[in-house]
């Protein structure tokens, strides 16, 4: 009953919503300007994917996106864990200088410019589905002051966890937040999948809000933000496997452990959810101008019972989520776009999720704010040359001590404690980051220590940290920190 209530309330909204807008004030958009879906997996590896070389887990609508589209295997999520990731997403702006460098209760505050934001400002109608993870109640940083003009999901990442929840959190087209319940899940029962209700709910938002009819020039930005295949960490503490699904066909037969089997049947469950959405965008005959991009916020988890190595989920690279080695930050990333991507590319350019707010910027034709950290990787995309190239990527990471990494070309170079040695590594013979060279490369390590020491801004949220301070405090964050 509450799933059906909700999907009225959507409807309703969404369509009053619509109409409103395309009688406003608001200038109107350029016909041929795409809608843009931005999917994100939660704790999804490099390897995880059949066109990132997975070969147990089947995933053919996403590899599907990878043969129509533009592969990248040089893109790096914001972070290596969820809510500072989503936030440099957002704002633009790397661990160095963003608000939000960690998962903790620090929200997004006014004064933080989304990409949400700039894009409603230029006539997008918006939507965030899933998990949020920027703001708490009652906080600035809420979807619904962030630029979204509908949402629904997880505030935080601990009730994340819970793929049946008794309740989620949706705004009003007021920006106001308010939770409904979900009476399918009340008393223990499992009857709604949480990310079953997202991509529903995110197939009526485009039902509604696709261009055509009242809002024929309008395009959408949809930010569908799934929790799989995050673990239900509580319930791994319990039971041993908190890789929560419904089933875990297609692999019942496998003779796989339970909690692997579960793990490849979320996947596969979101790609065949992804396959639905792409299906009606087809039917609806608006997938050549609308723009889907794929990522995952960090790298694989080994949280739940479940072991990453054992469908070899970050890819052969070094380390999982957590880490700031390549497996713990380089994750798939795809954008189809056939209006404007060549079919069938792939893209080795060094490029990271604060790189996305100026590029969906420049195609919505929106000025993007100047203290950000990203670049437009529009030209990349769309087959011309990639000019303004970063110089440095920086990562900053405040769990069980203070940590650092930079990517300068080929070189990736990673620091424990802020006066601790610079590991260095050459990407392009050593991918997985095996032999530390840097005593045979002082003048790269010079160049690097040079950058570190502008990289990042002071914040009394999040102190940098000496190798001694580092020592003392590990065992207390060990002790804090839950793990999300």
């Amino acid at each position: 009953m509450a799933l059906l209530l909700l999907a009225g309330l959507l409807a309703s909204t969404f369509m009053f919503d619509a109409r409103a807008q395309s009688s406003s004030s608001n200038r109107p958009p350029a016909p041929r300007r795409p809608s843009i879906i931005f999917i994100l997996a939660d704790d999804l590896g490099y390897g995880d994917l059949g066109c990132y070389g997975q070969t147990q887990i089947k995933t053919p609508n996403i590899d599907k996106l990878a043969e129509d589209g533009m592969r990248f295997t040089s893109c790096y999520a914001g972070s290596t864990v969820c809510a500072p990731s989503r936030g440099t997403l957002m704002t633009g702006k790397h661990t160095g200088h963003a608000r939000i460098r960690g998962n903790s209760g620090v929200s997004l505050q006014a004064e933080d410019v989304t990409v949400a934001e700039l894009l409603k400002s230029s006539g997008y109608r918006t939507a965030c589905i899933g998990k949020w993870g920027l703001g708490h109640e009652g906080s600035p940083g809420l979807p619904g002051k962030k630029g979204f003009e509908e949402w629904i999901g997880y505030l935080d990442q601990v009730h994340a966890h819970d793929y049946y929840p008794t309740y989620l959190y949706r705004s009003n087209i007021k920006g106001e937040e308010f939770k409904f319940t979900l009476d399918e899940n009340e008393g223990g029962q499992k009857g709604k999948y949480s990310d079953d209700l997202f991509t529903e709910t995110a197939l009526n938002f485009i039902k509604i809000n696709k261009p055509d009819q009242f809002n024929k020039q309008r395009p959408f930005f949809l930010y569908l933000t799934y929790t799989i295949p995050h673990a239900n960490n509580e319930l791994g503490k319990k039971t041993g496997n908190g890789m929560e699904v419904p089933s875990d066909a297609p692999y019942s037969g496998e003779s796989w452990p339970q909690v692997e089997k579960n793990k490849a049947a979320m996947i596969t469950r979101m790609d065949r959810d992804i396959g639905r959405i792409m299906d009606f965008l087809k039917k609806s005959k608006i997938d050549e101008n609308t723009m889907v991009v794929f990522a995952s916020d960090n790298g694989p988890h080994k949280e739940g019972g479940a072991d990453p190595k054992f469908f070899n989920s970050a890819g052969g690279l070094r380390g999982i989520k957590r880490d700031l080695y390549e497996g713990g930050i380089r994750v798939p990333f795809i954008v189809r776009w056939p209006a404007r991507v060549a079919t069938g590319t792939t893209s080795d350019l060094p490029c990271a999720f604060w790189d996305f707010l100026p590029t969906a910027t420049e195609i919505a034709g929106v000025k993007p704010p100047k203290e950000i950290d990203g670049i437009s990787i529009l030209p990349t995309l769309t087959g011309r040359a990639q000019t303004n190239r970063h110089e440095f990527l920086y990562w900053e990471f405040h769990e069980k001590g203070f940590k650092q990494a930079v990517r300068m070309g080929d070189w990736k170079a990673v620091r424990f404690g802020v006066d601790g040695p610079i590991e260095l590594y050459n990407l392009k013979t050593d991918v997985a980051e095996k032999k530390n060279v840097a005593d045979k490369n002082p003048e790269v390590v010079a160049k690097i220590e040079e950058y570190l020491k502008k990289a990042r801004t002071e914040d009394s949220h999040w102190p940098a940290k000496t190798v001694e301070q580092n020592a003392a405090g590990q065992k207390k964050d060990s002790a804090e920190q839950p793990v999300q």
